[in-house]
């Protein structure tokens, strides 16, 4: 008994399993794009659903847009008979004694105590 392997046979074993592997591969790429496709269809029904089907009649008074807040603030605070200097101070004791970031907190108003 010869069980020598011939070059040729060993070529062929070679591209047989490297033709598998890339099949399965091939298959594996098309499943994934098959299901985002799905999934994006169904999202879409999701929205369309969603979405109302009558227009929404304008509000009959406008309504003022809040002022403008820095980047990472909390909105505004309100003073009551506090100078600006004088809160500002407080903000940033306050803040440096929780050991938090100053727009981390959020004060509401700050009023003097006599």
């Amino acid at each position: 008994m010869n069980n020598d392997i011939t070059v040729v046979q060993t070529l062929g074993v070679v591209v047989l399993g490297m033709g598998t592997v890339f099949a399965v591969l091939v298959l594996l790429w098309a499943l994934i794009i098959a299901e985002s496709k799905i999934l994006e269809a169904m999202e879409n029904n999701k929205k369309a659903a969603k979405a109302p089907t009558t227009a929404t009649p304008a509000p009959s008074a406008p309504v003022a847009k809040p002022a403008p807040t820095a980047k990472g603030s909390c909105g505004g605070v309100m003073l009551h008979d506090v100078p600006d200097r004088t809160a500002a101070m407080i903000m940033a004791i306050v803040a440096d004694e929780l050991k938090t970031p100053l727009n981390e907190l959020r004060f509401i108003s700050i009023k003097e105590v006599k």
